[in-house]
C-alpha cells in the first residue's frame, strides 16, 4: 500500500471452505462491533454455495455528537437527528476509503471486485451505499439493511457511471424508530431513478433483522453467486 492508502481496519474473518473465490465484507451499525453479524453466517449459508470469505471490520472509535460526544465504534459522526444533515460527510468518505482498502486486499488475496459483496446494517449500510456510488470497479452487489443514503444532496455528484451495474438488496422495518422507514424507501427509489437494480423488501419489525429477511438475503446471494 502507498502512503495515501489508509491502514487496514481490524477485522474478524470466517472462511467457509478452502481457497475462497468470493468475499463478503459486512459493516456493523453504530456502537456495535465486528462480532455483531458473525452469528448470521450459518443462517445465511446454502449447501451448494462456493467457498466464501466473510470479513467483518471494526469501525474506528470516535466521539458521536448526538450521544453527547461519547466515544464508540462509528463509521462517521452523527451531527443531527435530521437525516438530510445527519451524516458527517468527511467521516463517511474516510470510511469509504477504509472499505476500498479492504476490497483491494481481497483482490490481492485472489478475489476480484466482481466477486465481492459489500453489506452493512444501519450506519454500516449507509457507508455501503456511499461506497457503492463511487465504485469504478463494480462489486458483485450491495446489501443495505435498515439504512439510508447519506448526504443525499451530494449523491448525484458522487455517482460514477459504472456503479449502477451493481445490484442492490435493501430491506427495512416498517416500525423502525432509528432510521425511519420512509428514509430507506426514498433512498431505494433514488437508486432506481439513477439506474441501479434494487431489490426492496420491508418487514413489520423495528431497527433489527428478522428471519424472513435473512432468507431473502440468502435468495439474493444465490442469484449473485450463480451469475458470477
Amino acid at each position: 500500500m502507498d502512503s495515501n492508502t489508509p491502514a487496514l481496519l481490524e477485522c474478524i474473518e470466517r472462511e467457509i471452505g478452502p481457497a475462497p473465490a468470493w468475499s463478503v465484507i459486512w459493516l456493523h451499525g453504530l456502537g456495535a462491533d465486528a462480532n455483531d453479524f458473525v452469528p448470521l453466517i450459518p443462517e445465511l449459508l446454502r449447501p451448494h454455495w462456493p467457498a466464501i470469505r466473510f470479513v467483518f471490520p471494526n469501525a474506528p472509535v470516535r466521539p458521536v455528537t448526538i450521544n453527547n460526544g461519547v466515544r464508540m465504534r462509528a463509521w462517521y459522526d452523527i451531527v443531527d437527528f435530521d437525516l438530510a444533515n445527519r451524516a458527517d460527510e468527511a467521516g463517511v468518505l474516510e470510511s469509504v476509503a477504509q472499505i476500498d482498502a479492504l476490497i483491494e486486499r481481497e483482490a490481492v488475496r485472489g478475489v476480484p471486485p466482481e466477486r465481492v459483496v459489500l453489506a452493512g446494517f444501519s450506519q454500516g449500510g449507509a457507508v455501503t451505499l456511499a461506497a457503492g456510488l463511487r465504485r469504478r470497479a463494480p462489486l458483485a452487489g450491495l446489501v443495505a439493511l435498515s439504512t439510508y443514503l447519506p448526504a443525499p444532496r451530494n449523491a448525484a455528484a458522487a455517482l460514477v457511471d459504472a456503479a449502477t451495474r451493481q445490484p442492490v438488496f435493501m430491506a427495512h422495518g416498517t416500525q423502525d424508530p432509528v432510521v425511519p422507514f420512509g428514509a430507506g424507501e426514498r433512498s431505494a427509489a433514488w437508486l432506481r431513478e439513477v439506474g441501479f437494480e434494487v431489490d426492496w423488501q420491508q418487514y413489520p419489525m423495528p431497527h433489527s433483522v428478522c428471519a424472513e429477511e435473512i432468507v431473502a438475503i440468502g435468495d439474493w446471494f444465490d442469484t449473485r453467486l450463480a451469475a458470477g
